[in-house]
């Protein structure tokens, strides 16, 4: 294992979500299926394949309340998935796009200011290195480029 590690959503989270526990904002995940395209599981991180049901649901990867917990949405496979394991390899599902948005936060897990940069694919385990070698980095965000979307968590390894 390297110096980062891509971490997914626990396995818990993801099964209390397919039974129907409340998202960030107390309702209830909404379910669709999926065309083939676009749809990344949070939990396998990887699309959810045509046909096959999802969840959507609004998602605050933080573990409380405060003004820097950013809430949007997600989705998530229907059903059970096996959980993407921890790595430092970038998953193949976020090779596609060309760039990322980083973001760090403190270990009161709120925004490091000046850390938060739309970073090209090639770049982010640098970049994700780099930042994790600062103190008052907990953990980074990878979250879509254009629409913010939380994606994965980055840790130290």
């Amino acid at each position: 294992m390297g110096l980062i590690k891509f971490v997914a959503m626990g396995s818990d989270e993801a099964k209390a979500f397919r039974n129907g526990a409340p998202d960030a904002y107390g309702m209830k995940p909404e379910r669709r299926l999926s065309d083939g395209g676009g749809i990344p599981c949070r939990h396998c991180l990887r699309s959810v394949p045509e046909g096959k049901p999802y969840l959507i649901l609004a998602y605050r990867p933080f573990p409380q309340t405060q003004p820097y917990a950013e809430t949007g949405p997600v989705f998530l496979c229907a059903e059970e998935c096996e959980r993407a394991p921890d790595s430092d390899v970038m998953p193949a599902l976020f090779r596609a796009r060309t760039e990322w948005l980083l973001r760090g936060y403190g270990h009161d897990n709120r925004i490091v200011y000046g850390t938060g940069a739309v970073t090209p694919k090639q770049d982010i385990c640098t970049r994700a290195h780099e930042l994790l070698q600062r103190e008052d980095i907990a953990y980074l965000h990878m979250r879509s480029a254009q629409y913010n979307c939380y994606q994965v968590r980055i840790d130290r390894a």
